[in-house]
């Protein structure tokens, strides 16, 4: 009598945890959900930490003269009066000059 009872109880366990470990809504889904969350956790920062830059850079450009100053030496290539401007471009060496210059390898030269 007691192994049958134990057997029924067993049974029951076991189709009592079957939904719970195997269905499409139990524990693979909560593990799914746990990884969303944590993934828009780490998304939500992320966008917080650089609305908070935004928002630091708009108070500067609201209330400093020096930040609107900086963009437009940076961004518009302002100038202030009484300042020289100097643009130094690279020397660019053609192809047919570095032929003529670099000596030949592989050829014994006489």
């Amino acid at each position: 009598m007691m192994n049958w009872v134990a057997s029924v109880l067993v049974c029951l366990t076991v189709l009592l945890q079957h939904r719970i470990w195997l269905s499409d809504d139990g524990i693979p889904e909560a593990f799914r959900l746990r990884q969303a969350v944590d993934q828009q956790v780490a998304t939500n920062s992320e966008l917080k930490r650089r609305n908070e830059q935004l928002a630091a850079e708009v108070a500067d450009l609201k209330n400093g003269l020096t930040a609107i100053e900086e963009r437009a030496r940076s961004e518009l290539g302002m100038i202030v009066t009484g300042e020289s401007f100097y643009q130094v471009v690279p020397k660019v060496i053609s192809a047919t000059a570095e032929s003529r210059v670099a000596p030949t390898k592989g050829k014994a030269q006489r």
